[in-house]
């Protein structure tokens, strides 16, 4: 796939924490319930903390309990980019960064009780929050 932002590996290494380069650029994955964003309940926006592009705005946040932060809904419906993913011997729906390709997390249709039925599996490693200028909370 092409995307609008192109960096080669050395350059991403530069820009991110080891971390951030394992889960952006290499489609790993933080452990469960150790993400700074999975109780964020301020107003804002999420972005990629690769490139900075708006991703998820925080009215489409909840808690599924999975232990990463959940989303029903991207900001725009271009914003993000799918791509199959077979690792793990599974199926899956990988979310990629549709400006930068990073992989943020997956998306999964286990969210009835969503207005899509989805629920966008992010990693907060994957994602810088910005809240409104208000701050007020999401719930």
């Amino acid at each position: 796939m092409n995307f609008p932002i192109n960096k080669s590996d050395d350059e991403w290494r530069n820009l991110l924490t080891p971390m951030e380069y394992h889960v952006l650029r290499e489609a790993g994955t933080e452990r469960p319930g150790t993400g700074e964003l999975l109780n964020e309940t301020r107003a804002g926006m999420y972005h990629c903390r690769a490139c900075d592009a708006e991703l998820f705005r925080s009215t489409t946040k909840f808690d599924a309990h999975c232990g990463w932060p959940s989303f029903y809904d991207p900001n725009e419906k271009d914003a993000v980019s799918y791509v199959e993913d077979r690792s793990l011997g599974m199926v899956r729906t990988e979310v990629l960064c549709s400006a930068c390709g990073s992989h943020l997390g997956h998306v999964f249709p286990d969210a009835p009780h969503m207005p899509t039925g989805l629920r966008y599996c992010m990693n907060s490693v994957s994602l810088r929050f910005a809240p409104d200028a208000a701050g007020a909370g999401t719930d």
